[in-house]
């Protein structure tokens, strides 16, 4: 099996910064991607950061340009810089990942999700 462990998030006035981190572990062969998604109350699942193994990192419109994300291929991590926070980027942040096991099955695997709220 495949576990991710999120950290960060918190509470921060608008304008400031937040970081978050995952990190994935377990039965992992090979990893092809590992991002992030948030969902705020009643919205729907919003995918915010995407980082292929072998492509260009992706990020949502309502982000690009505050928003970093990089990983540590080598250690399976990925993190999340969060800069010019607005009350809107509040939401439950998850972190994934594309995993193939060393079973040689590919799955989907989710963090536990970690609360951000943007508020004064």
């Amino acid at each position: 099996q495949v576990e991710l462990v999120e950290s960060g998030g918190g509470l921060v006035q608008p304008g400031g910064s937040l970081r978050l981190s995952c990190a994935a572990s377990g039965s992992i062969y090979s990893v092809y991607i590992m991002g992030w998604y948030r969902q705020a109350p009643g919205k729907q699942r919003e995918l915010v950061a995407s980082v292929p193994t072998t492509a260009a990192t992706q990020y949502s419109d309502s982000v690009k340009g505050r928003f970093a994300s990089s990983r540590d291929l080598t250690e399976n991590t990925i993190n999340l810089q969060m800069n010019s926070l607005k009350p809107d980027d509040t939401a439950v942040y998850y972190c994934y990942a594309v995993v193939r096991t060393r079973s040689q099955v590919t799955n989907t695997y989710w963090g536990q999700g970690t609360q951000v709220t943007v508020s004064s």
